[in-house]
C-alpha cells in the first residue's frame, strides 16, 4: 500500500499545489527560449539575408516602404537584426530581458501593420501574437538556469529588470509607429 501525501507551501506549511521543480522549470524556459527565439531568429534572416525564401534587405525594404515607414531598407535593418540578435539572445539566453524587448518591439510593429486582416490566419496576427507574448514573458521571468546569462558577470534576474525592458521595448516599438504614415 501506498501512502498518499500532500504537498506543503514551503512559506506556510499549509497544503497546496506543489511547486514545479527546478529542472522542470528550467527544462520549460529552455524549451520555449529555443522555440521562439529560434523561429524569430530566422524570420529576422529572412529580411537581412533573403534566406528560407525572404526578400532579403531590398525586398523587405520594399515592403516596409508601402507599409508606410521611412527608409524602407534601413528599417529592414534595423527589423532583420532586431530579429536575428534578439532571438539569438533568447535561445542562448543571454541578456534575456533585453533580447525578449528586442523581439517585443519588433513583433508590436508587425502587429500594427497586419492588425486589419482579422486576428486569425491567414491574415491574421495571432503568429505575431503569439511571439510577442512569449518575447515579453520570457523578458519578466528569464532565461532560468540553463543559460549563458548564468555565465556572465551579471546581477540575478529580477522581475523589475523584466519590467523595464518590456516598458523599453514598448516604448521603441511607440517610436517606430509614430514615424510610421
Amino acid at each position: 500500500m501506498s501512502a498518499i501525501t500532500r504537498d506543503t507551501s514551503p512559506t506556510t506549511g499549509t497544503p497546496g499545489a506543489a511547486a514545479p521543480s527546478s529542472r522542470a522549470h528550467d527544462g520549460g524556459l529552455l524549451l520555449l527560449r529555443l522555440a521562439l527565439g529560434l523561429t524569430v531568429a530566422a524570420h529576422g534572416a529572412q529580411k537581412l539575408f533573403g534566406w528560407f525564401g525572404g526578400g532579403g534587405i531590398e525586398g523587405t525594404g520594399q515592403f516596409f516602404a508601402m507599409s508606410g515607414y521611412p527608409s524602407g531598407e534601413t528599417m529592414a535593418v534595423i527589423a532583420g537584426l532586431s530579429e536575428v540578435l534578439g532571438g539569438l539572445g533568447l535561445a542562448l539566453g543571454v541578456l534575456t530581458p533585453l533580447a525578449g524587448a528586442a523581439v517585443l518591439g519588433t513583433l508590436v510593429n508587425a502587429v500594427a501593420v497586419k492588425w486589419g486582416g482579422g486576428f486569425f490566419a491567414p491574415a491574421g496576427v495571432e503568429y505575431e501574437v503569439l511571439l510577442a507574448a512569449g518575447a515579453g514573458a520570457l523578458a519578466l521571468t528569464g532565461p532560468g538556469r540553463i543559460a549563458v546569462d548564468r555565465l556572465l558577470p551579471l546581477p540575478a534576474h529580477r522581475f523589475g529588470h523584466g519590467v523595464a525592458a518590456v516598458v523599453i521595448g514598448l516604448a521603441a516599438a511607440g517610436l517606430v509607429l509614430l514615424v510610421r504614415t
